[in-house]
C-alpha cells in the first residue's frame, strides 16, 4: 500500500478500535492510476454510518478525474474512488438516530453545510464548504455524519440497488430541469446522448415537452428515441453542427447543452428561438472560453444558465422520479464489470468505449 494512503488510514485510526477485515477498495493514486487494494476499513465517528455497497455505477466525471489524476474540489489521490452508490447500512457510529442496521439506502456524493451565504438563499449546490464523499468502487464506505444527515435516503422495499445508484447524476439533471424551467409544451432540443443528456430526453417528455436530440452516435440516438424524443438528428458528417440541426428540426424553447464542449456551447445559442432558454449544462475543460455573439444575445432577449451539480431538494426530486419508474436502471446500465476489472475498464473508456453506464460489481 503506498506509504501516504497508509499513514492516512493509520491516523484516522484511534487506539483500541476494533476494526472488521479488510475490503477490496480501488484507490486513485494519480494519472490514469487506479489500482484494486485490500485496506482496512475506517473506522466510524460520531454521526457515520458504514454501507455495505450493493450497486455502484461508472460515470463520466469518474473518468475525467482517472484521466487527470485527481479533481480540485472532489478527490485528490491518494483516495478512494467512484461516486454513484446505494447499498445497505451495516453499522451506525455514535449518535445516529432514525436509522437501522439492514436499512436498505441511497446516498449522494455530497451535502452542503447550511449555514453559509449560498445555502441561506437555497443555492447549495454552490455552498462554500461542499462535503464530497468518494469510495463507491469498494465493498464497503463510511458515510460522514452531514452526507447522513442530509443526503442519505431510505428506500421502498421494491426499489432495486441499481436503480437507486442513479440518484446523484439524476439530482444533477433535476436540478438543471428546474433551473430550465421546463413546462409542458415547449420544444426542447437536448446536444448530447450520454447518460446525462438521455436523463434530460427523459424528464423532459414525462413534463410533456416535446423533445429532439442531436448527437454524432448512432445507438445513443436510438436510446433517445425510445426514451421519449420525438426526432433524433445525426450530426456525424456535419460541418456546422448548429445549421445541420436547423435545418432538420428548426429552433427551440429551450436548448440543453449537455456534451462540454466550447463549439457546442457556442452552438446552443444559435438554436434557441427568440426570448428562449438555453442550459449550457456539460462542464467544458479547463481554460477553454466562448465568444457570445452580443447582438444575438441582447436583441433575441436570451436567458442562459450553467446549471452546476445539485442539492438536497434534487436529490429528493431524483429518488422520486426513480421510485416512480420515470428513470430506470434498465435504461442506462449497459454492462458490467468485476472490481478487480475496473482499471482495465476505465482504460477502455478512455479509449473509446461508449457504454453508457456500467455496473461494478464490488463482490465477486
Amino acid at each position: 500500500m503506498n506509504s501516504a494512503l497508509r499513514k492516512m488510514r493509520v491516523e484516522l485510526t484511534p487506539p483500541h478500535t476494533v476494526l472488521c477485515a479488510a475490503v477490496k477498495a480501488a484507490i486513485l493514486y494519480g494519472k490514469e492510476q487506479v489500482r484494486i487494494e485490500e485496506i482496512p476499513p475506517a473506522p466510524l465517528g460520531p454521526g457515520e454510518v458504514r454501507l455495505t455497497i450493493e450497486a455502484a455505477l461508472t460515470c463520466g466525471t469518474d473518468l475525467k478525474v482517472f484521466l487527470r489524476g485527481y479533481h480540485a474540489r472532489m478527490i485528490q489521490p491518494p483516495a478512494v474512488f467512484g461516486h454513484e452508490l446505494s447499498g445497505v447500512i451495516s453499522d451506525l457510529g455514535e449518535g445516529v438516530t432514525g436509522w437501522r442496521a439492514g436499512q436498505r439506502v441511497a446516498v449522494a456524493n455530497s451535502a452542503p453545510c447550511g449555514a453559509c451565504y449560498y445555502c441561506q438563499r437555497e443555492q447549495e449546490n454552490l455552498c462554500d464548504d461542499l462535503l464530497f464523499l468518494n469510495g463507491a468502487y469498494a465493498e464497503s464506505i463510511v458515510v460522514p455524519a452531514r452526507i447522513a444527515q442530509k443526503n442519505m435516503l431510505p428506500l421502498k422495499p421494491d426499489t432495486s440497488f441499481r436503480d437507486a445508484a442513479l440518484v446523484e447524476p439524476l439530482a444533477c439533471v433535476a436540478h438543471g430541469v428546474q433551473e430550465s424551467q421546463l413546462r409542458a409544451g415547449e420544444t426542447v432540443l437536448v446536444i448530447g446522448t450520454g447518460p446525462i443528456g438521455l436523463m434530460f430526453v427523459v424528464l423532459a417528455h414525462a413534463l410533456g415537452c416535446r423533445v429532439v436530440a442531436a448527437d454524432s452516435r448512432a445507438p445513443r440516438l436510438e436510446a433517445a428515441r425510445r426514451l421519449g424524443a420525438a426526432r433524433a438528428v445525426d450530426v456525424t458528417e456535419a460541418p456546422d453542427v448548429a445549421a445541420a440541426i436547423e435545418r432538420e428540426a428548426g429552433r427551440f424553447d429551450v436548448v440543453i447543452e449537455a456534451v462540454g464542449k466550447p463549439e457546442t456551447w457556442a452552438a446552443a445559442l444559435k438554436l434557441v428561438r427568440k426570448g428562449g432558454r438555453v442550459n449550457l449544462f456539460g462542464g467544458c475543460p479547463a481554460g477553454t472560453s466562448v465568444p457570445l455573439d452580443t447582438g444575438l444575445m441582447h436583441y433575441q432577449d436570451l436567458t442562459l444558465r450553467s446549471s452546476f451539480h445539485h442539492t438536497p431538494r434534487s436529490v429528493r426530486r431524483a429518488l422520486d422520479f426513480i421510485e416512480r419508474g420515470v428513470v430506470r436502471a434498465a435504461d442506462f446500465v449497459n454492462g458490467e464489470c468485476p472490481l478487480s476489472q475496473l482499471p482495465e475498464l476505465l482504460r477502455s473508456m478512455a479509449a473509446g468505449n461508449h457504454a453508457v453506464k456500467t455496473l461494478i460489481r464490488v463482490r465477486e
